[in-house]
């Protein structure tokens, strides 16, 4: 088991986890698309029993939806979090946020279906519908 960390951009949210991950993929929700002002979204799904917020003074959450809160650093902004009733148990990182590697490359892109028709995709990875 390794333990992994992360923080946000000015680092006031630290975090960690222990390996091995759940799965890894690249989400194109529209909401993905407008919390982070990018095309998709690279998250990273891991046991809530082995994920721990090490330094969460700026942390808050924002509920996105009825059954769904995103975690973001009040100071600098970085989305970093996503939790869901429909997902319990799991913790879902923004893999970008996680220093270093990870075991686990992303797996397929989900929500296909509201991709950002701008950008162009070439890799061989699964496309899946919500």
């Amino acid at each position: 088991m390794t333990v992994c960390t992360g923080s946000c951009l000015c680092g006031s949210v630290q975090f960690r986890f222990h390996s091995p991950c759940l799965w890894s993929a690249h989400c194109h929700c529209l909401m993905c698309q407008r919390a982070h002002g990018a095309a998709f979204v690279t998250w990273v799904g891991v046991e809530q029993t082995s994920f721990e917020v090490t330094q969460e003074q700026q942390l808050r959450w924002y509920h996105s939806s009825g059954d769904a809160q995103r975690g973001f650093c009040r100071q600098c902004g970085s989305t970093l979090f996503f939790q869901s009733e429909r997902w319990p148990g799991e913790m879902h990182i923004v893999r970008s946020n996680i220093s270093g590697d990870i075991e686990m490359p992303p797996s397929a892109h989900v929500y296909w279906e509201s991709h950002a028709s701008w950008f162009e995709f070439d890799d061989p990875l699964p496309r899946r519908s919500s």
